[in-house]
């Protein structure tokens, strides 16, 4: 079996999961222009999640059964093709199918590389491996939004899907040159039934992932409405708004560095209690914004600053809570943990998005609404359900 070198992968690791803020965050500028020429567009961004939360599942096995390879190639060709049919997409049915196709794609480009992660290193070293992965994220969604607006407002919104669809075929070209075979053997059919029955009867994987899920809940509901509340109705060109996303990304890299000393000085929990306050913080900012000033900007983008670095205490802590006691099922473990976010995200969208309208009737709650909610969510998580967890007698 040919293996993919260390290196190799560590190069590739970044870039492919840059793939998902390519996808997404270069999408939001072009959002109000393609409400303007093909109708209201919102929910291809939710059914692109769902759609991704949903490509994990069958992707997971049957990369176990063909191997890493050609399901991550295949992916990778999917999303190519997924973006260029959007951006000749001439109606919103067309644009919501393309997305979809692009979603899917993206859950099997994510399991792959995740997939070889685990196939290539040990614990210790796969934690390290993906830390770098996150950083090259967090870069790629610091410059993203930026490019996105660029291209909008000098080229047009289908420039965008152009370039997702460039990036990916480079990937491709990329992954065919470098990327081995990595698979080791599959599981037995009843281990693997046996594993989700151990994935959600366990219950540091129900607390630890509910704090993942919750907070990128309210992440995502960022993600959908910010362009309707920053551009629609508070003004701002294409370009300002394209800082916001930006700046976020650049917060979010810097929380997940200081994640990482926090575990070592104080531990999972303490840490994460840390992170919860930080989010519900942002979160009351946000809110007394649009109870007493509604047309001023600070309070949402001070709101955004502190719930996005509590998003990046949150989500290393979340997603390897999630899955610590279960080592034999990690797998398992993780496609279902990121169907559950996705499809959470999904449903928080689409009833945040029906508020939505062109003359703003509730003003920026739309977004700020989902974002309170996800904090105190987390706050009676970090606060109530895990120290339950916590103090249960280690497993054996």
């Amino acid at each position: 079996m040919k293996s993919t070198p260390e290196l190799s992968l560590a190069l590739l690791l970044p870039l492919l999961m840059a793939a998902q803020p390519v996808a997404t965050d270069s999408y939001l500028p072009a959002l109000p222009a393609i409400r303007a020429e093909l109708g209201n567009a919102a929910v291809s961004l939710t059914v692109f999640v769902l759609a991704m939360g949903i490509g994990q599942l069958p992707s997971g096995p049957l990369s176990d059964r063909i191997g890493r390879r050609p399901v991550l190639l295949g992916g990778l060709a999917l999303y190519a093709l997924a973006a260029f049919g959007a951006a000749l997409a001439s109606n919103v049915e067309m644009l919501v199918v393309a997305r979809a196709l692009q979603g899917v794609a993206m859950g099997a480009t994510l399991v792959c590389a995740r997939a070889a992660v685990r196939d290539v290193y040990t614990a210790i070293e796969g934690a390290h491996a993906l830390a770098r992965g996150m950083t090259g994220v967090g870069a790629v969604a610091l410059s993203s939004p930026i490019v996105g607006a660029v291209l909008v407002e000098f080229v047009g919104w289908r420039s965008v899907f152009v370039l997702m669809g460039a990036y990916a075929l480079a990937l491709l070209a990329l992954c065919t040159g470098r990327f081995g075979e990595t698979r080791v053997l599959a599981a037995p059919g009843s281990v693997a039934r046996r594993g989700v029955r151990e994935v959600f009867g366990n219950a540091s994987f129900r607390a630890w992932g509910s704090v993942a899920v919750a907070t990128y809940a309210g992440i995502f509901a960022f993600l959908l409405l910010s362009p309707a509340v920053y551009i629609s109705y508070l003004g701002l060109s294409p370009t300002q708004y394209a800082w916001i996303p930006a700046g976020g990304a650049l917060v979010y890299i810097v929380s997940t560095t200081l994640c990482r000393r926090l575990l070592l000085r104080f531990g999972a929990l303490r840490t994460e209690q840390f992170g919860a306050c930080l989010s519900l913080l942002g979160a009351l900012i946000q809110a007394a914004g649009c109870l007493w000033a509604p047309r001023s900007l600070w309070p949402l983008l001070l709101g955004h600053a502190a719930f996005t670095f509590g998003h990046g205490i949150h989500q290393p802590c979340g997603q390897s809570g999630a899955v610590a006691e279960l080592p034999h099922a990690a797998g398992r473990a993780v496609a279902w943990h990121g169907f559950s976010m996705m499809l959470v995200a999904f449903a928080c969208g689409q009833i945040a998005a029906s508020f939505v309208d062109d003359a703003a009737t509730w003003g920026a709650w739309p977004m700020v609404a989902p974002i309170v909610l996800a904090a105190v969510a987390l706050t009676v998580i970090a606060w109530g359900w895990l120290p339950r967890v916590e103090r249960r007698p280690e497993p054996q």
